[in-house]
């Protein structure tokens, strides 16, 4: 009843004003007692109509509008005093104070209007200055497989030698003789675009060199390449001769011999030997990675790449009370599956008669509303799988230091045919899912757009939220495309800085002008886009507030050395006004949930972080040490240092 009330509050709004009543009392009565409204509205029609009103039926009127104005004035839950609180609303205003009462916002205004919210019982924090703002949106992360990283053997993104990769891998290995010597060694979150020195690449010698028998499986962070060792490609049976899939890349030796680098689809090749976790490992996972989201402050989360087991896994703890996050899923499908749409559907309305929990509400719940498309790899070397409208630069000789000139190839074909991606585009939108795709190069940026067109000339009139996640590099043609055909582009802030893996293994490949390009957050901005923030995780470490703080300055941590330190290209980047709605309003729009969460507005869910710092008003580059005290999901505190 009440989030009807809200949802329309601009109209009452208005009708108060139109009664005379006070700005202050219109907080407190007029918004939050549509019963009240509808009394004293009945009253007005009638007496305007010249209906009679006997004095019995005035009375229960107003005894209807007493009672409910009561309602409105209850004691609040939890109320937060004296702090700077930044709502996301239209305004991107600023407030001192407000009150959650079952699990929504029931206040949001100055220090005078909160007292008759606060009752013996309400939970009152005096937030002394501190910053209180939405809870983080998080418009596309891999959740299982974060959490799982916490718990494997991890390389941690560090830049290693050679020598040090396979000293920490034996270390792994040493602290689990017991599983020789068959037992599969999973290592992940290796940053191979940053080996040292720069330009070195790992073969499946450096594993080989190490003291196990057992087969080893090295996952590089970007999750668009692996490494294995020969005991790894002996038993998935891959030799010369093996052809790569349609969508990967097996490396080879001039002689066409398996190097043990696998792209993209060739991992299948291995992992589909490797034991799947079992449900139980898939929980410990869910559970590690929401105690690091509680941490960051992130109270709603996209799983980008969903699988049946992903779900399984958060719908248990989810029916166990121990969901701290809303959840949302973006089911896999894979370009394999692309010709066959019907049958896609069909699986994907089973998944989510299953998993599906509907709106969001103030307990959170599992949404399964998306789907999730692969249409390249990555830009960056030495894979260079994403889609390119020119061909990648390679150089032309062995002279110091190299001329670089065009090479023969654009990256990979599109993973999903023009024709196959809009009839599948045009057969999940129908089912009621919304396509969440993914486009490094901009070749797929440009294929992910057509598709959009073709989506919106399908059904012009339905709000499908279409969203295009990384679009590290767009043509300038294509960057006012976004705005005109409404998709999001889910962008990963912690991307927009000088790195290895933007200066050593991308900037001669691309050369000085595409280069200008990469990473087009405030280029897209200024061409109107609505902009989403996406971690990726575990392709990076969780770190939101590092994230952020690279959106505004396009500039690495001083730690990462003098080479490093410059800002990236000619875009401007964000303004913190904007990042900060990127990963709270636009990525609740993204998913759908933008009427419920991502600013906090009266009726609102009650999801609500509070800060160790106002992040308006500090140095931009100390964004990135914010801590987060309080996390709020529907109410529920679920994080708090003290």
């Amino acid at each position: 009843m009440l989030s009807n009330c809200f949802e329309k509050r601009a109209t009452f709004k208005n009708f108060c004003w139109a009664l005379g009543t006070p700005q202050d009392v219109y907080d407190v009565t007029c918004c939050q007692s549509r019963a009240l409204l509808g009394a004293t509205y009945s009253m007005r029609i009638a007496i305007k109509r010249r209906r009679a009103f006997t004095l019995a039926g005035i009375l229960s009127m107003a005894s209807i509008a007493v009672v409910n104005t009561a309602t409105a004035m209850a004691p609040a839950d939890l109320a937060y005093r004296n702090g700077y609180v930044y709502t996301v609303d239209a305004n991107d205003s600023v407030q001192k104070a407000l009150a959650i009462r079952d699990g929504r916002i029931v206040y949001v205004g100055d220090e005078a209007g909160i007292d008759v919210y606060i009752g013996p019982r309400t939970r009152v924090v005096d937030l002394r200055g501190r910053m209180l703002m939405p809870g983080l949106v998080d418009g596309h992360m891999h959740p299982i497989n974060g959490g799982a990283s916490l718990l494997k053997c991890n390389l941690n993104y560090e830049r290693l030698t050679l020598q040090q990769m396979q000293a920490r891998i034996q270390a792994c290995i040493d602290q689990t003789r017991s599983r020789e010597p068959s037992s599969w060694l999973e290592v992940v979150n290796w940053f191979q675009e940053a080996m040292l020195p720069a330009g070195t690449v790992a073969t499946c010698a450096v594993l080989d060199g190490l003291k196990t028998s057992r087969p080893i499986f090295v996952s590089s962070s970007f999750g668009h390449t692996a490494l294995v060792n020969t005991r790894a490609i002996q038993l998935a049976g891959i030799d010369a001769g093996t052809k790569d899939p349609q969508d990967g890349k097996i490396g080879r030796t001039p002689a066409g011999a398996p190097t043990g680098i696998l792209e993209d689809a060739a991992q299948h090749l291995v992992t589909r030997l490797i034991p799947p976790p079992s449900p139980g490992d898939d929980v410990r996972a869910a559970k590690a990675a929401l105690d690091a989201l509680r941490k960051q402050g992130i109270t709603t989360f996209l799983d980008a790449a969903a699988t049946e087991a992903n779900l399984a896994a958060f719908a248990k703890l989810q029916h166990q009370g121990r969901l701290t996050a809303r959840a949302h899923f973006a089911l896999l499908i894979e370009p394999s599956e692309g010709t066959e749409p019907q049958k896609v559907v069909s699986r994907l309305i089973e998944l989510r008669h299953r998993y599906d929990q509907g709106a969001a509400a103030v307990r959170p719940t599992m949404t399964v509303r998306n789907v999730k498309l692969f249409l390249d790899g990555v830009i960056s070397a030495p894979a260079l799988t994403g889609a390119m409208l020119e061909p990648y630069l390679l150089p032309a000789d062995a002279s110091s230091p190299p001329i670089w000139q065009p090479g023969k190839s654009r990256g990979p074909d599109v993973y999903f045919p023009a024709p196959v991606l809009n009839a599948l585009l045009v057969a999940v939108s129908r089912a009621g899912f919304e396509p969440h795709m993914h486009a490094d190069g901009d070749r797929a940026v440009r294929a992910g757009l057509d598709a959009a067109a073709a989506l919106r000339s399908e059904f012009p009139l339905r709000d499908i939220r279409v969203a295009m996640a990384h679009d590290e590099i767009a043509d300038r043609s294509d960057f006012p495309r976004f705005q005109k055909l409404n998709v999001v582009p889910v962008l990963s802030f912690q991307w927009q800085k000088r790195a290895p893996d933007t200066v050593d293994n991308l900037q001669n490949y691309l050369g000085p002008a595409r280069f200008q390009l990469v990473e087009p957050a405030g280029f897209l901005a200024e061409a109107g886009a609505r902009i989403a923030y996406g971690s990726d995780w575990p392709v990076d470490p969780l770190n939101e507030w590092f994230a952020l703080k690279v959106g505004v300055t396009r500039m690495n941590s001083p730690a990462a050395g003098p080479e490093y330190a410059a800002r990236l290209g000619e875009d401007k980047g964000l303004t913190r006004q904007q990042v900060l709605r990127a990963i709270t309003l636009n990525s609740s729009y993204e998913l759908h949930q933008d009427g419920a969460t991502g600013s906090l507005e009266l009726g609102k869910l009650a999801d609500v972080i509070v800060l160790d710092r106002n992040i308006l008003d500090i140095p931009s580059e100390q964004i990135a040490d914010t801590k987060v005290m309080q996390t709020v999901v529907g109410g529920r505190m679920v994080y708090s240092t003290d």
